[in-house]
């Protein structure tokens, strides 16, 4: 990060905190960026907790998980939809998106269970209001050097496309594959309900010009955006975020911003995540 960068960093950081909360929520909704974390991030996956953590870190929504370890339904029950509505009414944090991070365990391309709770998560995400969907493929789900795995995902991406555009919602694939091996399977599904969800660290951490391929995905094959670091506060890391910023100007970006991760070793997730707020509203609000 250059001297200017780093004074913006400052600068930004010092007003937010004297001027937050600085929007009223209708405000907020209007806003071009909504900034909210992970439920897996700001405590165990799956809890309705996380709406009231995210309200005193001064969130504007939550990405709740569709299932946990536990559970392989939850979300999928109509009456923990209603309890997760209730808790985002009641804290004033909205639902800020779906994701299923236990098909790292459970993988969408080998496993029929997985596929039907990506079925099942298109009913979720619209009973709940939220557009996209996070599709996790790390771990087992890794689609990485693994063209037959990545052919089933592709059969199954297509099968699933016309129930998700109809309901109007965004499949987002999120994994260690580069801008160009994501546009290949994007291609070959061939529908806009499937997309990019793209996390910066985790490119960066792939080596990949995050920059580069922001603008080369742009914004009709990006769904949404991580913001994360590894052992780091937003800013302290290896992931330039105003550079980021630049990149989400120049393709025309609106809509969620998640932070993941971002919490350095023996520091707090509260007061990490109080700080990660408020560098984030500093570049983006």
């Amino acid at each position: 990060m250059n001297r200017r960068d780093v004074l913006r960093y400052s600068l930004g950081a010092g007003f937010s905190a004297l001027a937050y909360p600085a929007f009223s929520e209708t405000e907020r909704v209007k806003a071009r960026f909504n900034i909210g974390a992970c439920d897996w991030s700001i405590g165990p996956a799956g809890d309705i907790k996380a709406f009231d953590v995210a309200k005193q870190i001064g969130l504007d929504g939550v990405q709740v998980s569709l299932n946990t370890d536990s559970d392989h339904d939850h979300l999928r029950k109509p009456e923990l939809q209603q309890l997760v509505r209730d808790a985002a009414r009641r804290s004033g944090v909205r639902i800020g998106g779906l994701a299923i991070g236990l098909l790292n365990q459970i993988p969408y391309k080998s496993d029929p269970r997985a596929e039907l709770w990506v079925q099942d998560s298109v009913d979720v995400a619209k009973n709940l209001g939220v557009k996209n969907i996070l599709l996790a493929f790390f771990s087992k789900n890794d689609l990485k050097n693994d063209p037959q795995g990545t052919k089933v995902v592709i059969e199954r991406l297509k099968a699933v496309a016309p129930k998700a555009e109809k309901a109007g919602v965004v499949l987002g694939i999120e994994s260690w594959l580069s801008a160009a091996e994501h546009l290949a399977i994007l291609d070959a599904v061939g529908s806009p309900a499937v997309k990019v969800y793209y996390d910066v660290c985790n490119s960066s951490d792939m080596g990949y010009d995050i920059f580069k391929e922001i603008r080369a995905l742009g914004n009709d094959r990006i769904c949404e955006i991580h913001l994360k670091e590894n052992g780091y506060l937003l800013g302290q890391g290896k992931v330039n975020l105003p550079k980021v910023r630049q990149a989400l100007d120049d393709i025309g970006y609106t809509g969620w911003l998640h932070i993941e991760g971002a919490v350095p070793k023996e520091k707090p997730m509260l007061e990490s995540y109080i700080e990660n707020n408020k560098t984030v509203r500093s570049l983006f609000v």
